[in-house]
């Protein structure tokens, strides 16, 4: 048994060190991009406006990036769920960069937990930014 996990102990330790990275980088940039984003972003879940102006290759482009940044972000929240991280809060960012049928309604589903709100207003208080408001808070 012993020379099972000394086999694969260099496998352990990339293992730790990514798990510690994701940490100590979930508890940085996550907060950074709650703190961006506008006090009415979750009023306007339904109201999103393709920006018609913009050149059709530079708009697939961004499309693109846009959704492989939200792939990594979805896949490193799950895997948050079971390692140290903020996973629930960058599902959500994840989400929200990803393009797929039933998106908006995934993301009003997540939007509605209480305690999604609670943590959501807990970073933008603690980076002095209005806190959000919500679709169904009236």
């Amino acid at each position: 048994m012993n020379t099972l996990f000394s086999e694969y102990r260099p496998i352990f330790k990339v293992l730790g060190l990514i798990s510690t990275l994701t940490f100590f980088l979930s508890l940085l940039i996550i907060p950074w991009i709650i703190c961006r984003l506008p006090s009415d972003f979750f009023r306007h879940l339904r109201d999103h406006k393709k920006k018609e102006d913009q050149h059709p290759l530079m708009m697939i482009l961004l499309r693109l990036l846009r959704n492989f940044l939200g792939a990594i972000l979805l896949l490193a929240g799950i895997l948050m769920l079971f390692l140290p991280g903020q996973g629930i809060l960058t599902i959500i960012l994840g989400i929200g960069l990803l393009d797929f049928p039933g998106k908006r309604r995934a993301k009003e589903a997540f939007v509605r937990r209480h305690s999604v709100h609670t943590g959501l207003n807990w970073i933008r208080d603690k980076g002095g930014k209005p806190r959000f408001s919500f679709d169904h808070e009236d």
